[in-house]
């Protein structure tokens, strides 16, 4: 393909409900005349779809979110100069899609039973079968495989003839036994009333503390356990995220049209999310295999250009590894993951010269970035290998989570770090004057920045948050929503008003423009970045030592 030409505008990154509780709040601050030339673009989540999990990645289908926003708030966006960036996510989707609901109703007779990935035809003579009716890959196929989360990656469904057939599933899964009404007992199992009420009671009672059929205790009832159990199992309800078999053309269809929806939504960037999971091969890594990533890449990319849409992919991978290099020799956007932690380690060390070193990367090899401070996500460890040094990075986590910060683990192992859980300002130590240094460099760094909305208002760690999301919640230390009328008052902190100038700098200078020439000079804790082409100069000159900042 060829490289792309993108809007280095600055993009505000929120979900519909994170400001005032709808989009339509949102829009309504982007419409006051404080927020004027600020932002270019935003970023919408995908919660802005019908979803049901994660927050929005796990997606039903691509319509809009009824109770979070509107077509209409979409059209005010473009009214107001606002680019759009939205996601598509390659891999999966939500088990309560049409497709994978058709399965679950239709069984062998589903058109769709092949649109997504059926573990034992996709390991069919590379395995044993198991007597829990699943194949067990030979260890030469999966020791060199990757997965999200501990043993094989299978959520087993309940076809209508009582088969249970397992299919891959690389996410999140829950499987729900629901309780029972005595009177469907009578009916569809040929219990007497008083009997159905009895049993009703023990398996309420039992699904509720989190028991499965099997667990259950029917001393009394023994001549029925059989069928009752049969009978939990067809109606057992799930949540998760399905992978998608990209070898059906049914997945093909599916994605054109979501692309072409996207585009009917006026989308300029598609944000491609876990498409690094998508080609799947026995024995291969599972996670960017080659030549599959990339070959999976371009067909998305050549649809993508039909309806004028370019792609942002989304990968996490180390430094080490070059694929951000391979991304951008193929012509595509690319994540600019390692800013954030480089940064702070900037400020810890007092000396930019690992900044520099990745801005004249960018630079010299013409590296379309999209680059931040913070995001839903955490702030970015596993990218930073082979950048920093390992002990450099260690300080970077020692230092964070002493702020208060939660590292997350990849699944569980604890010697592999992936990400630390934090607002950008709670990782400054809380420091105004390290949030607006910071502000500053993102802006003057090569690329598109885009702003997570929290960041802007110098949110703090939400340990709250946390603990109402219970285990895993750790992402919401750094998701806090806000009423409208606190983020108006916000609108008149120091901090806040200092970002919104120098954004509004940003997207109003002449020198910030496509073709300008970017130079980063660093020595020791003083380093300089200035933007320049015929019509204008502008400079950041900044200290790591004093923390200061001045912008020329």
């Amino acid at each position: 393909m060829q490289t792309k030409k993108m809007s280095i505008g600055a993009m505000l990154n929120a979900y519909p409900d994170s400001i005032g509780g709808r989009l339509s709040d949102i829009v309504d601050l982007l419409d006051d005349e404080k927020f004027k030339d600020v932002f270019r673009s935003i970023y919408l989540l995908p919660s802005v779809f019908n979803t049901d999990l994660d927050r929005g990645f796990s997606l039903i289908n691509y319509e809009i979110s009824e109770t979070l926003a509107s077509k209409r708030d979409i059209e005010r966006l473009h009214k107001i100069n606002i680019d759009l960036t939205m996601d598509f996510i390659l891999n999966h989707i939500s088990v309560l899609s049409p497709q994978f609901q058709d399965i679950i109703k239709n069984g062998e007779k589903s058109e769709y039973k092949d649109f997504f990935i059926n573990w034992n035809r996709f390991w069919e003579g590379c395995g044993t079968m198991t007597d829990k009716g699943y194949i067990q890959p030979d260890e030469k196929y999966i020791k060199n495989m990757f997965f999200r989360k501990e043993g094989l990656p299978i959520l087993m469904v309940r076809f209508p003839d009582g088969t249970d057939v397992p299919y891959w599933n690389t996410f999140y899964q829950k499987v729900i036994y629901n309780a029972v009404d005595p009177l469907k007992l009578v009916r569809e199992c040929g219990l007497q009333y008083e009997t159905a009420v009895r049993v009703s009671e023990i398996i309420n009672s039992a699904v509720a503390s989190g028991k499965t059929p099997e667990d259950i205790d029917f001393t009394g009832f023994d001549e029925y356990a059989d069928k009752l159990r049969d009978y939990l199992q067809a109606n057992r309800s799930y949540l998760g995220q399905m992978d998608l078999n990209i070898k059906s053309p049914l997945v093909w269809d599916y994605y054109k049209d979501t692309l072409k929806k996207l585009s009917d939504y006026g989308v300029s960037i598609v944000r491609l999310d876990a498409f690094a999971y998508a080609p799947k091969e026995p024995g291969l890594r599972n996670f960017l295999n080659d030549p599959g990533t990339w070959d999976l890449l371009q067909k998305i990319d050549d649809i993508a250009s039909e309806h004028a849409l370019t792609l942002l992919p989304e990968i996490h991978a180390s430094y080490g590894e070059g694929t951000y290099k391979v991304l951008a020799d193929k012509g595509y956007m690319v994540y600019d993951f390692f800013l954030p932690g480089l940064l702070i380690d900037a400020f810890i060390r007092k000396n930019g010269s690992y900044l520099k070193k990745w801005g004249d990367e960018v630079i010299n090899n013409n590296i379309m970035t999209v680059n931040m401070l913070g995001c839903h996500d955490g702030i970015p460890l596993l990218d930073l290998k082979g950048l920093l040094p390992e002990e450099d990075i260690q300080n970077l986590i020692d230092t964070v989570v002493k702020r208060g910060g939660y590292v997350k683990d990849l699944h569980g192992a604890k010697n592999v770090y992936y990400q630390v859980n934090a607002t950008y300002f709670s990782a400054l130590g809380e420091s105004e004057q390290r949030m607006l240094m910071a502000r500053a460099i993102q802006l003057f760094m090569p690329g598109k920045p885009q702003i997570w909305y929290l960041d802007l208002f110098a949110g703090k760690n939400d340990y709250e948050a946390m603990k109402r999301a219970g285990a895993g919640g750790h992402k919401e230390i750094n998701r806090t929503n806000l009423s409208l009328a606190e983020a108006r008052e916000l609108l008149d902190k120091p901090v806040v008003k200092k970002q919104l100038e120098m954004l509004r700098f940003r997207n109003t200078c002449p020198a910030f423009t496509e073709d300008a020439k970017v130079t980063i000079n660093c020595d020791g804790s003083k380093m300089s970045i200035v933007w320049a082409n015929d019509k204008a100069t502008a400079g950041l000159y900044v200290d790591f030592e004093l923390e200061t900042y001045e912008i020329k």
